[in-house]
Parts: C-alpha cells; structure tokens; sequence
C-alpha cells in the first residue's frame, strides 16, 4: 500500500494543507493499492502565488535559456522512463501494446516542443509595426487520467516555451504517474515557482485555477461538460483558454476501399487506449452496397481483439479506469441493445478469463442509426457502431451531424477522392489511409471538441498575445 503525501510547489515538495485522501486502485484487480492526500483551495492559491512570483523573471528569458531547460527536463523524464512504465501498468491498465508509447511520449512531446521552439518567431514584421509575441503570465494546465504523463509534459513544455509559468492540476486517479513525472521534473533544476504541480479534485483545485484573477490562461483536456464550466469561471477576468474536449469521430470506409486494408486500421482506430481516447474513432460509416462484407471482416476483427490482463502481451486491450467508468460503458451497451442495435461482437460483461477487474468485452453494433444514443455520446470505451450510407454525400453529412469534430479518419482506394472527402468533414482533424500523427500540425477541435489549438507553433502561440509597435 502506497501512500502519496505531497504535491509540488516553489520548487520544492511539501505537505497539502488539504487533510482529504483519495484511493488508488489498479484496475486489473479492482484492488486499491495505495492512497493520495488531495490538495484544497489553499494549496492552489499559494501554487498560483509562487508562479505569479516566478513569472517576471520567466518571462525575461531568452530562447536560449529556455530551450536548455527544456533539454533538461526532456533528460530528466527519460531517466525515468522504466518507473513511469511501471506506474502506467498497475494505475491505469495500460496493455504493452499501449503502456510503452504512453511511458516515451512524455519525453517526446518536451523534444517536440523543443524544435517547434527552435522555429518560433517572438518578432514579426506587419507593413511599419514590429509585431512582438508576449507571454500571458500564469497559467493553470488541468489534465486527464487517461494520458497522465503525457499531458503534463505537453502542456507544460509549451508553457515555458512561451515564457509563461505554471500550475498544473493532474486527475486525482493518476497520482502514482503524477508523483513519478513530478519527481524528474523536479531534477530538471527549473527556478523555483515556474512549474507547480497540486493533485485535487477539479470542484476543488480546478475551481480555484479556473476562478482565481491571477492566472491568465487556462489549458485544460477533459470532458466537454468540465469545459463549458471552466469557460463560463474563465469569463469573469477574461481568461484566454485552450479547452481539448471530447469527440465522437468518425471513420468512413469509402466503396472503393479495399476491406483487408481498412479493417484493422478502423479497428485500431476505434479501440486505441482501450477506447478511452477522445479521437477514437467508435462510428464506422461503411456503404450500404457493401455492408454484408464489411460487417463480417469488423466482426471477425474485433471477435479476435483480446481484453484482459495489461502485463500479458497478447492482450490488446486493458481495463475501463474506474469502476464507474465500467458501469457507465455496460451502460450504453445496454441502451445500444435497448435502442434496437444488432450486436455482431462483444455485450455486456467482462471477457472471458476475467473475473476481477473492469474489463470490458470489445464490442461491435450494427444496423445503427446516427440517432441512437450510442451513436451521438461519447461512450469512452471499447464500443463501436457501424452506420450505413447510400453515396459519398450521405457519408459525409452522417459524419458530420454530431456536436463533437475532433479526429475523423477517411480509408479509400483513391488517394484524392479520399483526400476529397476528408476536406469536407468538419473536424479539427482528419487523417486519411494512415492513424500517422504530426506533431508539427495543430491539435485540438471544431463544435464542442473544444477552443484553441496545441501542438507545433500553435501550441506556443496559444500561451502569448501579440502586441504591435508601430513608430513614426
């Protein structure tokens, strides 16, 4: 049994005001295998006040100095790879097939940020004014369970790119990744208050960031409710945000597309992170003249992916997070059955050989409508729905009639037709016979999938206002 007792501010680690523990289980076993002291409302106020200290001098430095602390915090999080592993495996039931990119990409995305440093212009010219990038000031970056390590790395080397200072609320659910990534942020001999990490709960610390008149930017990923209530707090002192929310992509298999090249790719589409990632692709259009085909291949597809143990290599898809968020997936399959959805793969349930744990048996419906409830909410787990279209028109209206526009993802035969096609789906993204991602390209979505833009350039911008001088 692990106990985490502090969290990080003003460059040092220090004892939550707040007296509040949170359990921590592993959810292969459903076991709780250690505990977390939350921090309160105290605890972020005197976070924001060490980086508000910290900004003056932050922001004053040059590329240069901020690309060196960049490199150390990329060397630091690298030595620390093995353990973050560890710690992704028994908090969040990541599958090897998973828990290895989840544990590299912290450190990815700092070298990624690097060079889009590197790149980045402070000053520009526009006609006789001398356009300067300027540095917001504080900002409050709130992240998910769901790639823990990875958005703190990511928000926060675009932050200090920028020359903005930090206070980052994790999810509560992600301490023993939280304490692991804090501990080699820690090494990186970044000044004191530049960087503060405080683990609460969001109607708690993320209230407090979202509402407090010192920080100037909110970066937040989570669901699209929470960010409605962060933009609303952040209204009051005029906030800029960057909010990534959820989605409900889709993925069109066009007719000319050929099936044994699509399928696994629709697939892996749809079932990446064990469905619990906000640009899964869970809604399938296939055409209508090809339904039965498709439907046998996805079948057999998904008949064959295995849900179960993290730490066997053969498994391909590990347990929902929580046990709330396992009840809230039996939950939709229900309603799918209850809607009059056919099921070709998966229900209700846990898998076969699993008997602890929230596994979940991947899962395939047909003869969908886009109206269903499965079709419309974001499920957040291994449940995909596959919807027929009569030509290239329908497809695209059926994709695109959704609140969410994220990710989309276009397989066909003819590379232009496909690129066509992608053009006019209403999405921040859409990738096209290829799951490829592009870390120079903004991220981030249209409709409520979100505000803003991270990643590349963007990702730095999104931490700065340009200010024009303009002389005589």
């Amino acid at each position: 049994m692990r106990t985490i007792e502090q969290i990080f501010i003003n460059g040092e680690f220090v004892t939550p005001h707040g007296s509040e523990y949170f359990d921590l289980y592993n959810p292969a076993t459903a076991q709780v295998t250690g505990r977390v002291r939350l921090a309160d409302e105290q605890d972020a106020r005197r976070a924001i006040a060490a980086a508000k200290a910290a900004f003056p001098a932050w922001s004053k430095t040059t590329k240069v100095e901020r690309i060196s602390a960049l490199e150390r915090m990329h060397t630091a999080v690298v030595a620390h790879h093995d353990e973050l592993l560890e710690a992704i495996i028994d908090e969040y039931g990541a599958p090897a097939s998973r828990s290895s990119w989840m544990a590299s990409y912290p450190a990815d995305v700092i070298a990624q940020a690097i060079a889009a440093l590197e790149a980045f212009e402070f000053t520009t010219q526009a006609g006789i004014a001398t356009v300067q990038m300027t540095p917001l000031g504080v900002a409050g970056l709130i992240t998910p369970w769901n790639s823990d390590a990875g958005f703190i790395c990511g928000k926060l080397a675009a932050t200090l790119a920028a020359g903005c200072t930090a206070v980052i609320k994790p999810s509560e659910m992600s301490a023993l990744q939280t304490q692991v990534i804090t501990r080699a942020l820690s090494e990186a001999g970044l000044p004191p208050g530049v960087f503060n990490i405080v683990t609460g709960r969001g109607e708690t610390v993320g209230e407090a960031i979202s509402r407090h008149p010192d920080v100037a930017k909110i970066s937040f990923t989570g669901s699209t409710n929470t960010g409605k209530a962060i933009l609303r707090n952040a209204a009051e002192s005029f906030k800029r945000v960057t909010l990534e929310l959820g989605g409900k992509s889709p993925t069109i298999i066009l007719d000319d597309a050929e099936v044994a090249q699509a399928v696994p790719l629709a697939i892996a589409a749809g079932f990446m992170n064990s469905g619990q990632a906000c640009v899964a692709g869970t809604r399938i259009l296939v055409p209508q003249s090809r339904k039965a085909e498709c439907e046998t291949a996805l079948a057999q597809a998904v008949t064959a992916v295995r849900s179960g143990d993290p730490r066997d290599p053969a498994t391909d898809v590990g347990p929902m997070v929580s046990e709330k968020q396992w009840q809230r997936v039996q939950g939709y399959i229900r309603k799918g059955i209850d809607e009059g959805a056919r099921l070709l793969a998966g229900g209700e349930g846990r898998p076969a050989g699993t008997q602890d744990g929230w596994f979940v048996r991947p899962t395939l419906f047909t003869d969908v409508t886009n109206q269903m409830t499965i079709a419309r909410d974001e499920i957040f787990g291994p449940v995909l729905s596959v919807i027929t279209y009569r030509d290239e028109a329908e497809a695209i209206a059926i994709a695109n009639d959704t609140h969410y526009g994220l990710s989309a993802l276009v397989l066909g035969g003819d590379a232009a037709r496909a690129l066509k096609v992608a053009q006019q789906i209403e999405s921040g993204r859409v990738l096209i016979n290829t799951l490829a991602h592009e870390p120079k390209a903004p991220f981030g979505g249209f409709k409520h999938s979100g505000v803003g833009r991270e990643m590349g350039e963007w990702g730095i911008g999104a931490f700065m206002e340009p200010k024009a001088l303009v002389s005589a």
